[in-house]
């Protein structure tokens, strides 16, 4: 009896010995790699070949950013081939590389450069594009935190649909309210003068300091609460338990915006910021010519207006391909010095 006991334990353990190698056999299977501890040099299953069977997996999910992909090689890509006309003497209809070329080199940079009005027009871009990057980039997080402090949901909706509203109008329809509002005998001017201003009125759109308010105040009334979006939805993610243990230490609404909200969308907010900073020479030219009159061209006059004028309307396209090149590289620069700075301050990045 006592010899069959010990039989029967000797075959439970050759058992339990056949199964722990079996395990290790699966182990090394599974890091790609045998006993010998040759690595990937020995591989059964290279990288490549594990790439290929994730991609056969996974890969149906390209398919969903195709559309965006071609989007961005055909319109984005594809015309910058066309940056080549800033060192050229360029007229349409001329071969941007061919043998009849007219290479300039840097005369179009010189003449640009040399431009009387060159300090104006940068600075003008500068001190427009600063001051709506300080009033637009916190507005939509200040309005995300607010909004998403609010416990009654349809006051909540109601306030949204209100502040995205904005969004859809046009710049022409836009520009024509402001005129409505501030421009020569508008609703202002007309108050002004019924309450003993002016007989003329306040005639805003006619000030060279009052182009940038109104421009400003009116982009960032027009966008804040669509850029609020990506804020709110951040927000959705945070976890409820924080917001219970923050209530059970006693913070009070206020606190625990700046406690938990606040640090859980830190990430977003970093990333949006970078990608402003990279965009802030950016102001775009169609609602600056909209508000564009006689009066506030000592400020209203920007690189992108003059990229318009001077380049396409004038003709002069290798100048105005050079001013708008320019401009590019110092949004490219201001990019890298964001993204550099961030990584080093808050250890978040785009790369």
């Amino acid at each position: 009896m006592v010899k069959s006991e010990a039989v029967q334990a000797t075959a439970d353990i050759s058992t339990e010995s056949a199964d722990n190698d079996l395990l290790v056999e699966e182990a090394y299977e599974a890091m790609g790699s045998d006993r010998s501890g040759n690595g990937s040099a020995e591989s059964k299953h290279p990288k490549w070949e594990k790439w290929i069977e994730n991609f056969k997996r996974r890969g149906w999910i390209l398919v969903f950013i195709l559309p965006a992909l071609i989007y961005v090689l055909i319109f984005c890509y594809g015309p910058m081939y066309g940056i080549l006309t800033a060192f050229q003497d360029y007229m349409p209809g001329d071969e941007i590389l061919g043998s009849n070329t007219l290479w300039v080199g840097w005369d179009n940079f010189n003449t640009f450069f040399s431009n009387p009005n060159f300090g104006s027009y940068f600075l003008n871009t500068f001190l427009l594009c600063i001051f709506g990057f300080i009033v637009g980039f916190p507005l939509p997080i200040i309005v995300a935190l607010l909004l998403n402090s609010i416990r009654k949901p349809k006051i909540k909706k109601g306030l949204q649909i209100l502040y995205y509203a904005p969004h859809f109008i046009s710049l022409v329809v836009l520009v024509g309210m402001m005129k409505l509002i501030f421009g020569s005998d508008g609703l202002l001017d007309q108050l002004a003068i019924k309450l003993g201003g002016s007989e003329n009125g306040l005639q805003l759109f006619l000030k060279p300091e009052a182009f940038r308010p109104l421009f400003i105040f009116s982009g960032n009334w027009q966008d804040f609460g669509w850029s609020a979006i990506i804020y709110l939805a951040a927000l959705a993610g945070v976890d409820p338990a924080l917001h219970e243990a923050a209530k059970v230490d006693g913070a009070s609404r206020f606190r625990r915006i700046f406690s938990v909200d606040l640090p859980a969308i830190l990430p977003t907010i970093v990333m949006l910021m970078i990608l402003s900073v990279g965009n802030l020479m950016s102001c775009g030219y169609e609602k600056v010519l909209l508000m564009q009159t006689g009066g506030n061209l000592e400020t209203s006059e920007i690189l992108s207006t003059y990229v318009y004028t001077f380049g396409l309307m004038d003709g002069h396209y290798g100048v105005g391909t050079a001013a708008g090149l320019f401009n590019s590289v110092i949004n490219v620069v201001l990019l890298i010095i964001a993204n550099f700075t961030s990584k080093k301050l808050a250890n978040q990045s785009m790369w």
